[in-house]
């Protein structure tokens, strides 16, 4: 099939990545490409070059450090730049004569224009709804063009007042880049990753690292200035450890070495990559029951409480730490294999893109 992927534009598609989103079009991309499909990834310019990228936005001014675009006097807004790069792409996009169109961008610009073009397109719930794609697939309904996936049973509920009976494909992760520890540093520690960003709850895991007595080593990047200023910051000392972002190896010996993974959403989270990876380690989690969560984290591989319950958290925490490793890997290793992640979408993409087709010829 020729394959064409709207990637989201946050943030350009290369590791270290910015986040799950990130990962999941990275990792899509480059296997559907592997197993033989011709594949255009519509993304921003500083993407991984050894994707077939078709720019649609420019990173000139993206800052690296701290994953934000730099605003100028003279440039537009993040938001308008970003509209611009959709609706020029989908202004255009038939003349690429694709097969499909595999939309993961988060973004309302092609859901909006999808009856404006022939090419049939498969579009991925990432998030839970949120006003502008709200609208934007409630117009679409009227007159309803797109093929809808989304990431966990959680999720397709969160949508069912807009869609019933959404599809689910759950997220998987390349499980040989994830080595397994049996056993943690001899020096206990907690972990937390990801996006440093209200959403994420970073302060919540602090707080109750405190009450659980166990330093705590972070890894990402500051997603939202004002949220680590106004929460985060005044709770740092010196057992809580900041670390940035880390390179894929160094962030697998990270996760391995800690006794426990916290993961602390404040938002109806739709999967979790993180959990994913925690317990691909053998590390065992401890968070709130939030979004799919409870969906993904099995008996025996975590603890889960009420959010944003501190103590009941620090508890878990400690629990936690005392769960079988093996049985936590184990159980990763057999539910979370990218491979059958990848058949489901590959599948899905054959049966939207033919399906669509044969529409078309028949209106025709």
């Amino acid at each position: 099939m020729r394959i064409g992927i709207i990637a989201h534009l946050k943030h350009p598609i290369v590791a270290p990545f910015a986040g799950g989103l990130e990962v999941f079009t990275h990792e899509i991309t480059r296997r559907l490409v592997s197993r033989g499909h011709d594949v255009i990834l519509f993304a921003s310019s500083s993407s991984d070059e050894n994707l077939p990228v078709d720019p649609i936005l420019s990173d000139e001014d993206y800052d690296e450090k701290t994953g934000m675009r730099i605003k100028r006097r003279d440039l537009p807004s993040e938001y308008i730049a970003e509209h611009h790069a959709y609706f020029g792409l989908m202004s255009r996009i038939d003349d690429y004569k694709l097969d499909i169109i595999f939309n993961n961008s988060l973004h309302y610009i092609p859901i909006t224009m999808a009856n404006l073009v022939t090419t049939p397109i498969l579009t991925v719930l990432h998030t839970p709804p949120f006003y502008e794609l709200q609208m934007a697939i409630k117009a679409e309904q009227r007159n309803p063009v797109i093929q809808y996936v989304t990431v966990s049973k959680q999720s397709a509920a969160n949508w069912n007042e807009i869609m019933s009976d959404c599809d689910v494909i759950e997220n998987g992760i390349d499980l040989d880049l994830w080595k397994s520890y049996e056993k943690p540093n001899d020096q206990s520690y907690a972990i937390w990753f990801g996006r440093i960003h209200p959403d994420k709850g970073l302060h919540l895991a602090i707080q109750a690292a405190k009450v659980a007595g166990i330093p705590l080593k972070v890894a990402g990047a500051i997603a939202d200035q004002r949220y680590f200023k106004e929460k985060v910051s005044s709770l740092l000392d010196e057992n809580v450890e900041l670390l940035g972002i880390q390179d894929q190896k160094s962030l697998n010996s990270l996760i391995g070495g800690a006794s426990v993974c916290i993961v602390s959403p404040c938002w109806q989270e739709p999967f979790g990559l993180v959990v994913a990876e925690a317990l691909s380690c053998g590390t065992p989690v401890a968070g709130f029951k939030m979004g799919a969560l409870p969906e993904i984290v099995a008996e025996g591989t975590g603890i889960l409480v009420d959010y944003p319950e501190v103590e009941d958290l620090a508890t878990a925490i400690k629990k936690a730490m005392k769960l079988d490793r093996t049985f936590v890997s184990n159980y990763a290793r057999s539910r979370f294999d990218i491979e059958k992640m990848m058949d489901s979408y590959e599948k899905m993409l054959a049966e939207v893109a033919q399906q669509k087709n044969k529409q078309k010829v028949l209106e025709v």
